[in-house]
């Protein structure tokens, strides 16, 4: 991670510079369409609705660790449950050739407190050309591979951890704010990207909770048109209880197809940011003045084969492994997180319409702490989703 050690400012004012200079980019894909040309023939608003369920049953295989991960010295705790993940209602409106509304909801978060739960996506954009499309709303800032496709095409069981972990610090998942993203060419290279600024304290937020706000640029480069090959470069600046703060990652991506029915899709992503939720949730007394000596780096690999099958009742399988690499404060109180994740899927539908997962997730400790979730735990999954 020789990246890591390049001066954070530099890169990341670079970086910003880059993506202002060249326009912008789209929430939930890389691809941005160009609205038709002739509209005379067609009425507003055009609605399209989709959806997601997903639900799982979980066994824990370690002993007294329940199914979240956290260890019971008192052999309390559950060790197998049936879960109902996600019951997603998306609608899009599409009121002019250039504009469009979207909302998109997790019913199953009503099983939760839903104050800051339910609505995830709720934004308005507005797309220009194919250079430039402006985002506003609650929307996924780009700030890596994940923030580009959704939960249902995801290759392994669930987001990385860094991903969940970036979303508390506000660069990744569901935030408020504004973006302009869009698409070119570089000579021969297609390249994407996004420039986005957010409050950084998560979704369905009334206020944001400082006067900071949280700047955040992406860029992807595509090297291989034959492999699939790109490379994503993201950083990000800004400002949390008039704290400075930075973000960075780097990411690399392929698809190999050896034949019509064989492909092998890759993922790479690494990433460093101040952990300032962890450096405000210390007393003002004792916490340094510095909040970058509290960082967090996580890195990941995912690598997925998939062969098509194409029978009336079955369309692919899949096999993916992804191995993770967490630590949330690695400079004060290093305590790593790795975790390996085989999956086995099974698809029914194409286009990931109907599918089964089986797999197990190991999550091991540098350090074992009792009575947390910081613990040793093996974890069996079996995953069911249709999205339509």
């Amino acid at each position: 991670m020789a990246f890591f050690s390049i001066k954070k400012k530099s890169l990341i004012l670079c970086m910003l510079a880059s993506g202002l200079s060249a326009y912008a980019q789209n929430q939930d894909s890389l691809k941005t369409t160009s609205p038709p040309q002739e509209e005379n023939n067609v009425k507003y608003p055009q609605l399209q609705i989709k959806g997601l369920f997903q639900a799982r049953y979980l066994v824990g295989m370690s002993k007294d660790v329940d199914v979240n991960g956290v260890h019971h010295t008192d052999g309390s705790g559950t060790d197998n449950n049936f879960m109902l993940k996600y019951m997603r209602v998306q609608v899009r409106a599409q009121i002019s050739k250039r504009t469009e509304v979207v909302v998109l909801a997790n019913l199953a978060d009503f099983k939760n407190d839903p104050k800051s739960r339910v609505l995830e996506n709720a934004y308005l954009k507005y797309t220009f050309n194919p250079k430039l499309a402006i985002t506003v709303g609650q929307f996924r800032p780009w700030f890596g591979i994940e923030e580009t496709y959704p939960i249902d095409i995801i290759k392994s069981l669930d987001w990385s951890n860094q991903y969940t972990e970036f979303g508390k610090l506000g660069w990744t998942s569901f935030q408020i704010g504004m973006s302009a993203t869009g698409q070119l060419q570089l000579g021969e290279i297609p390249f994407q990207y996004a420039v986005s600024v957010v409050n950084g304290n998560g979704k369905n937020q009334i206020n944001d909770n400082d006067n900071g706000k949280q700047y955040s640029t992406r860029l992807v480069f595509g090297l291989s048109k034959k492999y699939h090959f790109n490379v994503g470069l993201n950083g990000g600046t800004g400002e949390v209880f008039s704290k400075k703060v930075y973000a960075l990652g780097i990411d690399l991506s392929s698809l190999i197809e050896f034949d019509p029915k064989w492909s092998l899709d890759m993922q790479l992503e690494a990433k460093q940011a101040t952990n300032h939720v962890l450096y405000n949730s210390i007393a003002p007394e004792l916490r340094p003045d510095n909040p970058d000596q509290y960082l967090i780096r996580g890195a990941y690999f995912l690598p997925n084969l998939r062969y098509e099958i194409n029978h009336k009742n079955l369309s692919a399988f899949e096999l993916s492994c992804r191995y993770e690499y967490l630590d949330t404060n690695f400079r004060m109180a290093s305590n790593p997180r790795q975790t390996i994740t085989p999956m086995f899927g099974l698809e029914f539908l194409k286009n990931y319409g109907a599918r089964i997962q089986l797999g197990v997730q190991f999550d091991r400790y540098k350090h074992q702490v009792e009575n947390t979730s910081q613990y040793n735990n093996n974890l069996f999954i079996v995953q069911v989703q249709s999205r339509f």
